[in-house]
């Protein structure tokens, strides 16, 4: 841990990005504390009101507050985030543990199934299964959880095929511990670097996956607020009202560029010798 913080903290921009992170993560977690308006609350005076002293970032069609919209929305995002990348590394994890430390059949059966996944268009696939199984914010978790875990899986895989030969496992086998003891006790702790930053990018993918979905009215359905839907909300009144569009897309924008150079940071940090 000391060593990994001397490699992270002299990176500049992960610390920014970590920095987004957090915040974002209180604003999500306080959000009925700071919001400054009920999110749903509808007032028929203040349609499309423009940034003022009493609506920080402007109302919607329908005289809400933007600014609440939004804060609350964000809850939408990263629990989608959080969980959707929670579903996908565990499943990620198991594939690639198992086509890793078995080889033969069983390796070569698991990772032609990554390769069928990874040849379908995750997003049109994604699209489909919503349609079918029709648009919430579980459905949406699930789903991107369920499509998304093939990176992993192959990263796993990479580190069981390096790891499984070393002493400390060969020594393992020696001395009779069950396979299932050595995949997750000594093998799996040792391969989890590359996972972790995974883990990390994986969160902005899937925000950025729930934006697109709710923009087209096929994520967090109203009167739930998420960006994506702000963002909807936004194309119908972008000629008058220009705060609709900008300031959700620009949540999205550093929401998803801070978890980015976190993982950045996290990779360099966790792995000196790609310091140049």
């Amino acid at each position: 841990m000391r060593q990994f913080w001397i490699h992270f903290k002299r990176n500049r921009l992960a610390l920014s990005g970590g920095l987004i992170v957090v915040i974002t993560l209180a604003v999500a977690l306080l959000a009925p504390l700071i919001a400054p308006d009920d999110p749903s609350a509808i007032h028929v005076n203040a349609i499309l009101m423009p940034p003022s002293s009493s609506h920080w970032l402007g109302t919607d069609a329908l005289g809400r507050d933007v600014l609440s919209r939004m804060i609350y929305g964000s809850w939408s995002s990263i629990q989608v985030g959080f969980i959707a990348v929670g579903i996908s590394i565990l499943i990620g994890i198991l594939v690639g543990a198992v086509a890793g430390y078995y080889p033969g059949w069983v390796d070569i059966f698991l990772m032609r199934l990554v390769d069928i996944m990874l040849s379908i268009p995750t997003f049109f696939l994604i699209l489909a299964v919503i349609a079918l199984v029709g648009p919430s914010l579980i459905n949406i978790m699930i789903v991107i959880g369920v499509t998304s875990w093939m990176g992993v899986a192959r990263l796993v895989r990479g580190e069981f095929l390096a790891l499984k030969e070393s002493d400390y496992v060969i020594a393992a086998r020696a001395l009779g511990v069950p396979a299932s003891r050595i995949i997750f006790r000594h093998i799996l702790p040792n391969a989890m670097a590359p996972v972790y930053v995974s883990a990390i990018l994986g969160i902005a993918s899937a925000i950025l996956i729930e934006s697109a979905l709710s923009f087209l009215g096929l994520g967090v359905q109203p009167p739930t607020p998420s960006w994506g839907n702000i963002l909807t909300d936004g194309k119908a009144n972008i000629e008058i009202a220009w705060w609709l569009s900008l300031f959700p897309g620009l949540a999205i924008l550093v929401t998803v560029l801070g978890y980015n150079l976190l993982g950045e940071g996290l990779r360099d940090a966790l792995d000196p010798r790609l310091e140049k």
